[in-house]
């Protein structure tokens, strides 16, 4: 990425930025980038010209896309997984805690590809990613350091994009900026001034739509106060994939806007696709050890209730609010289009916990099973937490020991009060 003037994103009080003044005059105010993700109509097939048409009408915030399909090609070139047509991130890839106790200049680079890569087994999409993965690489930071953001839109690439980060105190988050198109590069700086996960997410009009496409991640503002030390933590975000096809179609399959707007997902998923969660990567833990889940929630439409069947959160920080105390033993957390939370639990009995995720309009509990129903037309997933057994570890008295593990893992909590019952009758 080339070197270049780095814009602050922090804007001093009664102060503006020339380039943030510039681009504003263009039509590209935060007001206007948001207004346009619901107000926007979708632009006509487009040729090779893609980008020039798109550009042409950049400043009005128009975004032009095609409506045919998406070609017969898949992009195994993915930098995160060579080889591979999958995109989804690996939610064990969470940056290590910061040990530093003085803030420093961190530099983040990304870069936005657009890559067709499977949504399922029989079907393909082409996804609008941050370095190549389903959502964007977990970043992590501290409180109190000054951020060098570069973005590079690759050259492959169709549209304009840039990026908005929640962890910003100025306009935009950073998107107010620029909008590189395929080819181009911008950069901006600001300083962390607010410990929490936040959300990051591409801004170009129709935001909705780029997001939707995948165009999110999270970056962890650490506190000042080091988080307590577990023996995992995971990075998972929930989004939204709206194709004119219905659920379970073969082939490639094309975005609606339509459905986009009418808040009408055939596909609610965990880090990217179907089944990306469970079997592709699944999460592994030992009985005994502590769990710290990063959630996030890209959006853009539906609000996330989130809740491991099978366990009990001992810590919860709702919103990822980390200046407040935490809340404990919460059975689930909700997060909303854009928002965050964090959760820690431990590991107390061997097997398998299933995750459920569900939508704000949704009448009641998620299914346990671990596919979307198509009698009801259901598009939520349970995604399977698996945990390796580990008697040795288990906390539980040794003769109930023995027994859970005849039992292929059965709470022995249970036997107990089963015990209690007949010893009382």
């Amino acid at each position: 990425m080339s070197r270049q003037e780095i814009h602050d994103a922090n804007i001093s009080e009664g102060g503006t930025d020339e380039a943030s003044q510039q681009v504003q005059g263009q039509g590209l105010s935060r007001c206007n980038l948001l207004v346009g993700s619901a107000g926007l109509t979708v632009g006509s097939m487009v040729g090779a010209s893609a980008f020039v048409a798109q550009s042409d009408q950049l400043g009005a915030g128009f975004h032009m896309r095609p409506t045919a399909r998406l070609g017969n090609r898949i992009y195994s070139a993915n930098p995160s997984h060579p080889g591979m047509v999958d995109a989804s991130e690996n939610p064990a890839n969470v940056p290590l805690p910061i040990t530093r106790i003085e803030p420093a200049t961190v530099r983040i680079e990304l870069e936005v590809i657009e890559i067709e890569v499977h949504l399922d087994t029989k079907s393909r999409f082409r996804f609008w990613t941050f370095n190549g993965t389903l959502p964007g690489p977990s970043q992590r930071i501290r409180v109190g350091d000054t951020v060098e953001v570069y973005l590079k839109n690759n050259e492959d690439s169709w549209f304009a994009q840039n990026v908005d980060f929640h962890a910003v105190n100025g306009p935009g988050g950073g998107a107010s900026l620029g909008a590189p198109g395929p080819g181009e590069d911008y950069s901006f700086k600001f300083k962390a001034l607010k410990p929490g996960p936040y959300v990051y997410h591409c801004a170009v009009s129709p935001v909705a739509l780029h997001i939707a496409n995948a165009m999110y991640g999270l970056i962890l503002v650490e506190p000042e106060a080091d988080l307590p030390p577990v023996d995992h933590e995971f990075y998972v975000m929930q989004g939204e994939i709206y194709t004119a096809e219905p659920f379970a179609s073969f082939g490639v399959l094309n975005e609606s806007y339509d459905k986009l707007i009418d808040e009408r997902a055939e596909y609610l998923v965990f880090n990217g696709h179907v089944g990306a969660l469970t079997d592709h990567y699944p999460l592994q833990a030992k009985v005994g050890e502590t769990i710290r889940i990063y959630f996030g929630v890209g959006g853009p439409n539906y609000t996330s209730a989130f809740q491991v069947i099978g366990e009990i959160f001992d810590k919860a920080h709702l919103h990822g609010a980390l200046i407040s105390p935490p809340l404990e033993s919460m059975q689930s957390i909700v997060a909303p289009p854009g928002g965050s939370g964090i959760v820690e639990f431990k590991c107390e009995v061997p097997g398998h916990s299933c995750w459920s995720i569900t939508r704000c309009r949704a009448p009641s509990a998620v299914s346990l099973a671990t596919s979307s129903s198509r009698a009801t037309k259901a598009r939520t997933y349970s995604r399977h937490w698996t945990r390796h057994p580990a008697p040795r570890i288990q906390t539980i008295p040794s003769d109930l020991a023995a027994l859970a593990a005849n039992r292929g893992g059965e709470n022995p909590n249970i036997e107990i009060e089963r015990k209690e019952k007949a010893n009382s009758t």
